[in-house]
């Protein structure tokens, strides 16, 4: 299994029946491929549309509908499109269940930095700091590394997305949970090892006695 499939198998098995997620760009919305065929989630992108299915065919695009990375999607029975007013009412008033976005860095305060590299002509930050800031639930899914160089670290060295703590962090190696104290290692991929993990994070990890096996 690759890295990106694994991560987001993982991230998927956060979700539950009748949330209402917004899925960021990239690895995020893979995320949709794995949903358990018993729970229901609505998926709602911020560019206005709650209900969104999965991407459209070369034969039935309608290009009035797209996800926030601007691909062609379908929409579900019931669905329902609005403009951007009301899609970030719904983000700022606290009615997103669950976030999933992409990641450059995380920090030990388990704060978040997604939208900027310097120096490189990359897109904004879209609707991140107001998911971040207000869906109930934060999961972070992103490769542990980016060419060989931690993403988990210390403090953050480019801007941050938001001052509040994500709630979970998932990467193809490990799953760890900010809390008060640091980040805490919950779980480690089948094909890694908890050395392994600490090796390729630059950020101190509170490992407990026994740490899971993800279950992907």
């Amino acid at each position: 299994m690759d890295a990106k499939t694994l991560i987001a198998k993982r991230v998927a098995q956060e979700l539950k029946d009748g949330d209402v997620v917004n899925l960021g760009i990239g690895i995020p919305t893979l995320v949709s491929n794995y949903i358990p065929p018993e729970i229901t989630v609505f998926f709602q992108s911020e560019n206005g549309i709650i209900g969104m299915g999965p991407e459209a065919s070369e034969t039935n695009k309608n290009p009035d509908l797209t996800n926030a990375s601007g691909k062609f999607v379908t929409a579900l029975p019931g669905a329902a499109c609005f403009d951007s007013s009301v899609s970030f009412g719904l983000i700022r008033g606290g009615h997103l269940d669950v976030t999933v976005l992409g990641g450059l860095q995380v920090d030990e305060e388990g704060h978040l930095a997604n939208w900027m590299i310097p120096g490189k002509m990359v897109p904004g930050m879209g609707g991140a700091m107001d998911l971040v800031t207000g869906a109930k639930k934060v999961i972070i899914a992103m490769t542990h590394t980016a060419k060989g160089h931690p993403k988990i670290v210390k403090k953050c060295t480019l801007p941050v997305t938001s001052t509040r703590r994500v709630d979970l962090i998932v990467t193809e190696l490990a799953v760890i949970k900010p809390v008060e104290d640091g980040l805490l290692l919950k779980e480690i991929s089948p094909d890694t090892t908890v050395e392994e993990v600490v090796q390729n994070t630059d950020a101190h990890l509170i490992i407990p006695e026994k740490v899971e096996t993800m279950k992907v």
